[in-house]
């Protein structure tokens, strides 16, 4: 005689929902971002734009400018007098650097679309995205506390004349001595600019443009990067060389290259991304 429990069904768990069909993912129905392939002069077209987009709002760009320039100041004395200290102000001004940035982003959007630029709305358009940023800036500030621990470790490795004075830091750096030091030194520390240049180089302007997340943001870039690297390489020098250069003398220059380069990153991240709007609505159709 056959056991009639093993015929029946199990009885179900009231608490478990009722699977009625298979489980099928959603099709992506937000646009997808494609990299476009920019030419050698597209630096060059990306600083026009940006010098175009300062003289729109000069008022912006000299608020904007006095900021940097305030940071500016407030490093070079902490480095001059207490240069222990000099890692934790870059660090606040990592913090603070980015929000000043979608600022001048917030303008040259408002340009580029036909809106007027006003100082209020620029001091504002982060709020909407202060969690992605928040999340961003965490990122950027853990790779600069890592840089900063790497440097340390260089200099306890290969530093040969010991510790020097506040007031010599610039000169035991560049003894002849510590040639093996200083190589290093750029090798280690090249390698730490280039992680956070290819993250951040368009995450924050997309940031502002999409409201994306900075995760997929911060990939977005580092794509940019690998995509153009040549034209990538370039900008990056060209905005190194610029801020160098605006650094003399007392940092004066960078209470206008300063907003000239944001604003010029805006038009970097448009010359770079491009977004398939007509493959989003694709996506939408299909869902209704």
């Amino acid at each position: 005689m056959s056991d009639s429990r093993a015929s029946s069904p199990l009885p179900q768990d009231p608490a478990l929902p009722v699977m009625e069909q298979p489980y099928v993912p959603p099709s992506p129905v937000g646009p997808r971002a494609r990299m476009r392939g920019p030419g050698l002069s597209a630096p060059w077209v990306w600083l026009a734009r940006g010098w175009q987009d300062l003289l729109r709002c000069p008022v912006i760009g000299l608020f904007y400018g006095v900021c940097f320039w305030i940071m500016a100041q407030v490093l070079a004395v902490v480095f001059r007098h207490s240069p222990e200290y000099t890692l934790s102000i870059i660090s606040g001004c990592l913090l603070v650097g980015p929000f000043l940035a979608m600022g001048l982003y917030e303008a040259s959007r408002r340009c580029e679309t036909g809106d007027r630029p006003s100082l209020s709305a620029s001091l504002t358009c982060w709020e909407g995205h202060l969690k992605s940023m928040a999340l961003l800036v965490l990122v950027l500030l853990v790779l600069e506390l890592l840089w900063g621990r790497a440097s340390l470790v260089v200099f306890a490795v290969f530093f040969n004349t010991g510790m020097p004075s506040t007031s010599g830091v610039l000169e035991a750096v560049f003894n002849p001595a510590n040639l093996e030091f200083l190589l290093v030194y750029l090798a280690v520390g090249g390698v730490f600019a280039a992680i956070v240049y290819a993250t951040s180089v368009v995450s924050i302007p997309m940031i502002l443009d999409r409201d994306t997340d900075a995760i997929s943001a911060g990939i977005t870039s580092i794509r940019v990067v690998f995509h153009a690297p040549l034209v990538m390489l370039v900008w990056g020098a060209l905005l190194s060389v610029l801020v160098l250069a605006a650094l003399w003398p007392w940092a004066l220059g960078i209470i206008v290259v300063g907003p000239w380069l944001g604003h010029a990153s805006w038009h970097a991240y448009r010359g770079t991304v491009e977004w398939d709007e007509a493959e989003a609505s694709d996506g939408l159709t299909g869902v209704q």
